[in-house]
C-alpha cells in the first residue's frame, strides 16, 4: 500500500462558496469511506461497488497527463469487498471510471500525478458496456459542460456519481451488474449578488432498452454461456435530483432545493416517476439555468 494513502484529504465539503456534503446513505448502511486525492468513494462492501463518489474539480489548475492504465485494488479494504480484475477478465465489460480520470487531476504537478493514479483504484470503477455510443460520449462530457458554464464562479464544481445499485441487477461472477448510473453536478452562482447553490442531476440508463422478460431471459442465457449479462445502448437524461435521491436512497440535502429542474417537481400532481425527465441527445438539451 502507498505509505501516504491514509493521508489523502479526499472530497472537501468546503470547496465551493457554499458548503456541500457528500451524499450519504441512511444510518446503519454498511459503508467503507475511502479518501483519495481530491475525491472520496463510499464503498458498499456487500455489493462491492460504490454507493456514492464525490470529487472537487478546479478547472483553473487542471493538468493534462497521460492516461495510464494501472488498475489496482485498495489495500485499505478486503479484496472480497471490491470488484477487481476477475469480473472484467475475458469479456466485453469495461472498467468504467466513476470519478472521471481527469477531474481530480489538478493542483501542483506531484498532486495531479497522484490523483491520476488514484482514479485507477478498483473502488472507483463499475462494470459498463464497452460500446461507446453517443449517449455515453455525452455522459463523459457533462463535467466539461458544467465547468464551462460555471467559469464565472471561481471555475470550480463538485460532482457526485455512482451506479444505481438495484436489487434486480443481474449477477455475474458474484457481482450485480448496474443497469443505470447517476451524476449530480454542483456549483455556485453569484447572479443574485450572493453565492447561491445550484445543482443538476443526470441518469445514464439502459433499462428502458430491454423488457423485464427479455432481460431475465438474456441474462440467464449469458450466464449459461459464461458471459456477462447483456448491456444495451445507454440513454442519457437530465432528471430532478429528488428522483436520484429516490433511486439511490442517498440523502442529497440542500441539493434537492438547489436543483435547476426544481420547478418540474411542482407539476407532478400524481407523483409519477420520470415525469419531466429530459432526454439528452446533445449538449444543447442540457439546462443549467434555474427556472423562475
Amino acid at each position: 500500500m502507498d505509505s501516504t494513502i491514509a493521508e489523502r484529504a479526499g472530497y472537501r465539503s468546503d470547496f465551493l462558496a457554499v458548503p456541500v456534503a457528500l451524499p450519504a446513505p441512511s444510518a446503519g448502511t454498511p459503508v467503507r469511506e475511502l479518501s483519495y486525492t481530491h475525491f472520496t468513494v463510499l464503498l458498499d462492501p456487500v455489493r462491492r461497488l460504490a454507493l456514492s463518489t464525490g470529487v472537487n474539480i478546479d478547472g483553473g489548475s487542471l493538468y493534462d497527463l497521460e492516461r495510464g492504465d494501472d488498475w489496482h485494488l485498495d489495500a485499505r479494504v478486503s479484496e472480497s469487498e471490491q470488484t477487481g480484475e476477475s469480473v472484467y477478465a475475458r469479456n466485453d465489460l469495461d472498467r468504467g471510471h466513476l470519478v472521471r480520470r481527469r477531474d481530480p487531476v489538478w493542483g501542483d504537478r506531484a498532486t495531479a500525478m497522484q490523483a491520476n493514479i488514484d482514479t485507477f483504484a478498483y473502488p472507483n470503477a463499475a462494470p459498463q458496456a464497452n460500446d461507446f455510443n453517443q449517449s455515453k460520449e455525452l455522459w463523459l462530457g457533462l463535467e466539461d459542460h458544467v465547468l464551462s458554464y460555471a467559469q464565472a464562479n471561481r471555475n470550480r464544481i463538485s460532482v457526485f456519481t455512482s451506479p444505481v445499485l438495484a436489487l434486480n441487477d443481474p449477477l455475474y461472477r458474484g457481482v450485480g451488474i448496474p443497469q443505470a448510473f447517476w451524476k449530480v453536478a454542483v456549483w455556485t452562482s453569484a447572479a443574485t449578488g450572493t453565492s447561491a447553490l445550484r445543482s443538476a442531476g443526470f441518469v445514464l440508463d439502459q433499462s428502458s432498452q430491454l423488457t423485464d422478460i427479455d432481460l431475465d431471459d438474456s441474462s440467464a442465457q449469458a450466464l449459461i454461456d459464461g458471459g456477462p449479462p447483456p448491456l444495451g445502448p445507454y440513454l442519457s437524461y437530465q432528471v430532478p435530483v429528488e428522483d436520484i435521491e429516490s433511486l439511490t436512497g442517498l440523502d442529497f440535502g440542500d441539493l434537492v432545493g438547489a436543483d435547476v429542474m426544481g420547478p418540474v417537481l411542482a407539476g407532478r400532481a400524481d407523483g409519477s416517476p420520470r415525469t419531466g425527465w429530459v432526454r439528452l441527445r446533445s449538449e444543447d438539451d442540457i439546462s443549467l439555468e434555474k427556472a423562475a
